[in-house]
C-alpha cells in the first residue's frame, strides 16, 4: 500500500497567507491549479509571441507540484522564510527532507518519474521554472486583487510588492499577462460575460 496520492490530496488542508487577515482562505491545492493554468499560458505566450520553444504541458505539470512539499512543511510565511540567509538555508534543508519523504511514498517503478516533478532538479526544466516562478507571483497578485475587491485593505502593500516583483523579472510573457489578462480579475462576473452577439451565435 502506497500513500503518495492520498498525501497529495491533503494539499487542500494547507492554507496560505497565514499572517494575513483573509476575507476568503486560499489553500495550496487551489493555488497550485492557478499557477499551473498561468504557467501554461506564459509558456504559450513565449512560444507564440517571443520565439520560444518550451513545452506548455510540462510547465503546467511542474507547476501542479511546485508546492507539494508544503504538505509536510506547511506554508512558511514569506517574511519568515526569506528573513536571512540562515533561515533560507535551513528551510531548504527541510524542503529536501520533505521531497525525499514524499517520494518514499511511491513504488520504486514510479519514483523516478516523479523525482524531477518534486525535486526541481532536471536541468532541462530550468527555463520552465522561470515561468513557473512568474506564474506563482501572478497567482499571489490575483489573490491580493481579489481581497482588495472585497474591501480588505490588509493586502494593499502585498499587491504593490507582488506587482513590482513581477515587473522586475523582465519577462515579456508576464508583462503581457499583466497588461492583457489581469484587468479582468477586477471585473464582476457580469462585466466578464461574453458579448451578447457571441452568446447569440452560440445559441444558434
Amino acid at each position: 500500500m502506497y500513500h503518495f496520492y492520498a498525501m497529495l490530496s491533503r494539499m487542500k488542508y494547507i492554507n496560505r497567507w497565514g499572517l494575513m487577515r483573509n476575507t476568503r482562505s486560499e489553500n495550496i491545492c487551489e493555488h497550485s491549479l492557478d499557477v499551473a493554468i498561468i504557467a501554461h499560458a506564459l509558456a504559450l505566450l513565449r512560444n507564440s509571441r517571443f520565439g520560444g520553444s518550451v513545452n506548455p504541458e510540462r510547465a503546467a505539470v511542474l507547476a501542479m507540484f511546485h508546492d507539494a512539499t508544503e504538505i509536510i512543511t506547511g506554508d512558511l510565511p514569506t517574511p519568515v522564510k526569506y528573513d536571512n540567509p540562515e533561515i533560507r538555508q535551513a528551510y531548504r534543508r527541510v524542503e529536501e527532507m520533505a521531497q525525499k519523504r514524499l517520494l518514499s511514498l511511491l513504488p520504486d517503478d514510479l519514483r523516478g518519474e516523479y523525482q524531477p516533478l518534486i525535486c526541481e532538479d532536471e536541468p532541462g526544466d530550468r527555463e520552465l521554472y522561470t515561468l513557473i516562478k512568474a506564474a506563482d507571483k501572478i497567482s499571489a497578485l490575483i489573490k491580493c486583487v481579489e481581497e482588495r475587491g472585497m474591501g480588505n485593505a490588509e493586502f494593499h502593500r502585498a499587491e504593490q510588492a507582488q506587482r513590482e516583483t513581477i515587473m522586475a523579472m523582465g519577462l515579456p510573457e508576464a508583462d503581457c499577462f499583466l497588461a492583457e489578462f489581469m484587468p479582468s480579475y477586477e471585473l464582476t462576473l457580469d462585466e466578464q460575460d461574453l458579448p451578447q452577439q457571441i452568446g447569440d451565435d452560440m445559441d444558434n
